[in-house]
């Protein structure tokens, strides 16, 4: 069979879908197109279902060095760990395409999307989503609703539909919005910071602007899924997988239902996490035992997964009739406790605890050496991270007995989520470095929210140059068929569990900073949306309020390094640095702190831990422009002077010629009888070896 190529031209995107073409062998295939951009996206089912009671979907994003015409950088010259943007464009995938498999479904379905060729100015995670939509709408699976992606930017205050990757450059915005027909299925947002006239701005929206723009979205990606669903179809396989629903046993639910809701009704209401799910165990134990000796049929988990329905349904009713599990209003953020500068050791740390989730934050400063080198497929040069967010999920914070491995993607994700919220309203200084880090210490839902609200208030800790507090909350919904509603403000895990929407919002007291938005559902109403974002911003102006009188109370950290900035004539800059960086190389190590230097400006700034350091490394820069500015007389070698030690220094002393010129004796040139005799103010005989400018080499007489 000869392949056919599908061509779609749509939302400022020309694309090529070629079927039939390459690895056959797979469910679903598709070489998909975009200007120099070639991607392979394959799916692979396993045929035998799993008794597992969530979809085990496996999404691998990979980018091949070639790609770029680029051989692998390192000691190995071959693809090995995932780079970040590998592993986020992987889970942003996984995120938009699960929501589209029928429930219950239990099938291993592995989706691999590979980057053949790579196009500087096309956006490759846009690329992947569209690619391994078409491999699905083609393949076995019983699949017949279509995703469409796009990209919103906003340059000059106007909003842009899918952006080139320079124009995402001048942007102020990046929203990435999938969704299928009407409904929205995923959502990233954030904000970027901006610099007009000298000023830094944080680009935040307001909640109304985020509405707006949405709806302007909305009716693209409306089109686009519509009309890759209709060009797809012809090529759908014609052997569409059969698949073994396991039906949850009626028997056991109604087993359940009739004779164990008073006390599942009591085990749900312990207000404890940890007591909750010791209740549920036990009352699990306990059914299962009783059902051991009745006349129902049972196979292995068949009470297991009844149980879970019951308690998933009963959970749900109770939400949607008001009532939450730990009895709080469905608009109430839990209490909130901030302890600042803790650690005594640390530039900036936050202990933020909200409920039963607790995060501790933070905040470490350096300089460009410590910044993150990283490459990305579609830049001919390496960047450098100057502000990082790492979010560490310890399998101790849920109870769980298990040794802490390398970060997975879940917590690759939360940390991004954190930047992106955190990084519009920090302003790093010139040479400096920034590493936030948040330990999860406890968790019932809303971690990365708690790793923001931390994160803003460490930064503060750590002195760094913030432009407002940034807050964040987690947004829950329970939707009972497409009609009744309830939107939860402070989601708690559990209601993450058994409800159908995960929203994050971060943003300032002005507006919206990220968020991110994923759904159980086929997809969520965007008038749902709206709603639940009118009531996250009154959450996180609650939580801000908190913040503000945590900030007013921080007491500066003993680690803080000290610093010291002063001006020089900008000419006498590279007299610092000297000739290939020896002389600020040799002031650094002397007297241990970092140097940055502005050429244009002509300003030093010294940082160390130790003051007395930082003052005699500036005081050494000052003698060097000092003696560099003043003329110097023409000595005759070999002649004998009188001389005066003016200075002790680690490699000699400075002696002071009798016209007032300071000229170096190094401790070389001096005997082994005399050294350690010289004192500042002794009169010593010494002979001039050598003169090369204004640099004059002397010895002992």
């Amino acid at each position: 069979m000869s392949s056919q190529i599908v061509k779609v031209n749509l939302n400022n995107l020309n694309e090529s879908y070629e079927f039939g073409k390459v690895a056959k062998q797979a469910d679903g295939a598709v070489w998909y197109k975009q200007g120099k951009a070639i991607l392979l996206a394959t799916v692979t089912i396993d045929k035998e279902s799993s008794d597992e009671d969530f979809l085990p979907l496996t999404v691998q994003y990979i980018e091949k060095s070639y790609a770029a015409a680029k051989i692998p950088g390192g000691f190995i010259k071959r693809e090995s760990k995932p780079s970040d943007f590998e592993t986020l464009t992987s889970r942003i995938i996984d995120r938009a395409l699960r929501p589209l498999f029928p429930k219950e479904f239990a099938n291993g379905i592995v989706i691999n999307v590979t980057v053949l060729s790579s196009d500087e100015e096309v956006d490759l995670q846009v690329a992947a989503l569209h690619a391994a939509n078409a491999a699905l709408l083609v393949s076995s699976l019983p699949i017949d609703k279509s995703i469409a992606a796009i990209r919103v930017g906003k340059i000059d205050d106007k909003v842009i539909i899918n952006p080139t990757l320079s124009e995402q450059n001048n942007s102020t915005l990046d929203l990435l919005l999938v969704g299928s027909k009407k409904d929205i299925a995923m959502i990233e947002m954030r904000s970027i910071s901006s610099t007009k006239d000298g000023e830094h701005y944080v680009n935040e929206l307001d909640t109304n602007e985020l509405l707006d723009i949405l709806t302007q979205a909305t009716l693209p990606i409306e089109n686009a899924s519509n009309e890759y669903l209709a060009k797809f179809k012809p090529f759908k396989s014609k052997n569409i997988l059969e698949i073994n629903y396991k039906d949850i046993n009626q028997e056991i639910i109604d087993f359940i239902e009739k004779s164990y809701m008073d006390k599942l009704d009591i085990a749900i209401d312990a207000i404890s996490k940890s007591e909750r799910s010791d209740a549920l165990s036990k009352l699990e134990a306990e059914i299962e035992k009783d059902i051991e000796n009745s006349n129902i049929e049972l196979e292995a988990q068949d009470v297991v997964k009844a149980f879970n329905k019951v308690v998933k349904n009963r959970v749900r009713e109770m939400i949607l009739s008001g009532i939450r599990l730990d009895k709080r209003a469905l608009d109430e953020v839990r209490e909130i406790s901030i302890d600042t500068n803790l650690l005594p050791s640390v530039h900036g740390s936050t202990l933020f605890t909200r409920g039963q989730t607790q995060a501790l934050v933070t905040a470490t400063l350096g300089d460009n050496k410590d910044a993150q080198m990283y490459e990305l497929l579609t830049d001919n040069s390496s960047k450098v991270e100057n502000f990082m967010v790492h979010y560490n999920f310890p399998p101790y914070s849920v109870g769980e007995a298990r040794p802490i491995g390398a970060p997975s993607r879940r917590e690759l994700g939360h940390g991004n989520l954190a930047k992106r919220a955190l990084e519009p309203t920090v302003i790093l200084e010139n040479n400096q470095t920034v590493r936030v880090v948040s330990e999860i210490l406890e968790s019932n839902g809303s971690s990365s929210m708690a790793t923001v609200c931390g994160g803003s208030l460490s930064l503060y800790c750590a002195d760094v140059n913030v432009v407002k507090l940034t807050s964040g909350i987690a947004m829950g919904v329970v939707v009972e068929n497409n009609s009744k509603y309830a939107i939860l403000t402070d989601i708690m895990g559990a209601e993450d569990h058994y409800g159908d929407m995960d929203l994050k919002v971060a943003g300032t007291k002005d507006g919206i900073t990220a968020l991110q938005l994923d759904i159980k559902l086929d997809g969520l109403e965007l008038n749902i949306l709206k709603e639940a974002l009118l009531q996250a911003k009154k959450g996180l102006e609650h939580i801000l309020e908190i913040m503000k009188d945590a900030k007013e109370s921080i007491v500066p950290s003993g680690a803080l390094p000290s610093l010291i900035t002063f001006e020089v004539d900008s000419s006498k800059i590279p007299l610092i640095i000297g000739k290939g960086g020896s002389t600020i190389r040799e002031i650094i190590d002397r007297y241990k702190v970092s140097i940055d230097l502005n050429r244009d400006l002509g300003v030093v700034k010294i940082t160390g831990n130790d003051i007395d350091s930082i003052e005699n490394a500036k005081n050494y820069i000052l003698e060097l422009i000092e003696k560099d500015s003043k003329p110097v007389a023409k000595y005759e070698i070999g002649k004998v002077y009188s001389g005066i030690v003016k200075k002790s220094i680690d490699f000699g002393y400075f002696i002071e010629m009798p016209d007032g010129y300071d000229a170096l004796l190094h401790n070389s040139k001096i005997p082994h009888s005399m050294q350690g005799t010289l004192n500042v103010g002794d009169s010593v005989d010494i002979k001039v070896l050598s003169q090369d400018n204004k640099r004059v080499e002397l010895t002992i007489a």
